[in-house]
């Protein structure tokens, strides 16, 4: 029996990878061009439930969508990054819409091996392949995406090197795990999300951010990934795509 290859489009749809999100921004924000720009740009934290929904519609659009909807998501985001630029920044660079797609992809790898166990070769590399058009969606060359697994592991670690967390971007990422509005039912979930945040985060940043951590924290963290590791991969696939089947209804 011929063994199945997965892709993005199997996995990209879990609801699970949500818990990311904290991780994959900071970790966009301690690149220096992206934290001072965004640092600059006072309203970022303002309205978060809309800037979740808009990157979420974005990535399950180019994904799962029609041409009407990626249409419709690609001009989203060029409006939302417009007035988000500094002497440094402009959301049109491709090496820093390089560097969100790779932030994306780690996160979104990171955490599927973690909830439904390491994806056989194969399916990795057919995933890491996909994962390339969330940059070449906003104009990044294809050719800029590493060429492998192995090419963007050396990318990965030349980048986590060079990023630096200041003042300014570490109150913006206070500001993302402390946000001061949105709905009840979000603001109560901000402590979970914390804590996976932090967990998941690269030790060395996840200080420089000054994010609380412990050997009781880490144990905490650890029974929450093993726990959803348990139970989640059983849950009705209606309610692990839920997400991904609203947002791109909204976008009908």
């Amino acid at each position: 029996m011929a063994h199945t290859v997965l892709g993005l489009r199997d996995i990209g749809a879990e609801a699970a990878l949500l818990a990311g999100g904290g991780r994959a921004i900071l970790l966009q924000l301690a690149n220096p061009a992206v934290g001072h720009a965004v640092a600059d740009h006072s309203d970022f934290a303002a309205d978060p439930l809309r800037r979740l929904r808009n990157t979420l519609s974005y990535v399950y659009a180019l994904v799962f969508g029609t041409h009407e909807q990626v249409a419709t998501v690609r001009s989203m985001v060029h409006h939302a990054h417009a007035p988000v630029r500094s002497e440094t920044y402009d959301a049109s660079d491709a090496v820093l819409q390089l560097w969100v797609a790779a932030t994306l992809y780690d996160t979104a790898a990171t955490l599927h091996a973690r909830i439904f166990g390491p994806l056989d070769e194969a399916s990795a590399d057919a995933v890491y392949r996909d994962y390339a058009v969330v940059g070449t969606a906003l104009g990044m060359p294809s050719a800029l995406w590493p060429a492998d697994r192995e090419a963007f592991g050396r990318y990965w670690r030349a980048q986590l090197a060079r990023l630096e967390v200041d003042d300014r971007v570490r109150e913006v990422g206070a500001q993302v795990l402390h946000p001061a509005s949105g709905p009840l039912w979000m603001r109560a979930m901000m402590p979970v999300a914390r804590l996976a945040t932090a967990g998941l985060l690269p030790p060395a940043l996840r200080e420089a951010y000054a994010l609380p951590w412990s050997d009781r924290r880490q144990r905490r963290f650890d029974r929450m990934m093993d726990v959803t590791a348990h139970l989640y991969p059983y849950l009705p696939a209606r309610l692990r795509h839920w997400p991904k089947n609203h947002l791109l209804g909204r976008l009908r």
